[in-house]
């Protein structure tokens, strides 16, 4: 009875620390200012994204050139473009490729850098290879292999992701792979390697879960980085072809008649800018969460 009775105690106590940490940790998750801000804003444009097109009764393709270039109205919210379609339902449907192009060059290049610099820190001989042909990438500015890339393949929303994810994942491979080296030189790797354990294990079981957070931090960098290339591609030309609607070919659109209708360019750049402010602060947010010491420091 005794041992029972010690066992109920100690199921408790670990129950009641676990019920702390949690506590713990949503308070430390409501008093980030930074993650809080940023996670509202991506909230917000998310909703747009998902929702604004059922909300929106305007087709974002259908042109009346009867109603072009007009100014914000109790009708056109935002206005119309030069084509005579709704500003607004273009936006709300340019957030669907936008961010669904962030969103997958984000996803694309973490899975690929995460693999690229989980082996090369593992095995010396790949290490020189992979982290060369990185160096190699990286040296070209990200906006012009971008463009490089997209005059081989072709203006497609797909080949935007490829060319942005080629782009990216040396950056991700980086990190990763000074996160893990880190980890691949700790004691109780040597101990699973002496014992026989395969490097498959080690690699995906033990070292991979401590590169989680630097990689959910680089990547909010990334989607955002990726928002503004591709928004940039699409405004020279060579990202998102029209008439798919992107916030990068909006502004496009709106060069032409910047002095005549400066809606065009001013509400697709306050949601890129909201867009990318906003994912900037969730991974500073996040930073600050992961490695309270950081904050400290900055303070």
């Amino acid at each position: 009875m005794g041992l029972i009775r010690n066992e109920v105690k100690l199921s408790e106590v670990k129950y009641n620390f676990k019920k702390q940490q949690r506590k713990l940790f949503i308070n430390r998750l409501v008093s980030n200012k930074l993650m809080v801000t940023g996670g509202t804003i991506l909230i917000f444009l998310t909703i747009m994204a998902l929702l604004g097109p059922l909300i929106v009764s305007y087709n974002p393709y259908e042109m009346v050139v009867s109603d072009r270039l007009q100014g914000p109205n109790a009708e056109h919210l935002l206005g119309t473009d030069n084509f005579g379609r709704d500003l607004l339902s273009r936006i709300a449907y340019g957030a669907q490729t936008t961010l669904g192009v962030g969103l997958a060059v984000a996803t694309l290049s973490s899975i690929f850098g995460m693999i690229i610099g989980l082996y090369a820190s593992y095995y010396r001989f790949l290490d020189h290879i992979l982290m060369r042909i990185s160096d190699g990438l990286m040296s070209i500015p990200a906006i012009l292999l971008a463009i490089a890339l997209m005059a081989a393949l072709g203006p497609m929303t797909i080949n935007v992701i490829i060319a942005l994810s080629i782009v990216y994942t040396p950056y991700v491979a980086r990190v990763i792979r000074s996160s893990a080296l880190v980890v691949r030189e700790q004691t109780y790797i040597e101990a699973m390697e002496a014992q026989g354990a395969s490097s498959w294990r080690i690699i995906w079981r033990h070292i991979m879960p401590n590169t989680i957070s630097p990689l959910v931090i680089q990547a909010t960098f990334i989607f955002a980085e990726a928002i503004i290339v591709e928004a940039a591609l699409s405004f020279l030309g060579a990202g998102v072809p029209a008439p798919d609607p992107s916030w990068g070919n909006i502004l496009y659109d709106g060069k032409i008649v910047i002095f005549n209708a400066w809606w065009m360019t001013v509400f697709p750049g306050i949601t890129i800018a909201l867009s990318v402010l906003g994912l900037n602060l969730l991974g500073d947010g996040f930073r600050d969460l992961i490695d309270p010491h950081i904050k400290n420091t900055k303070k």
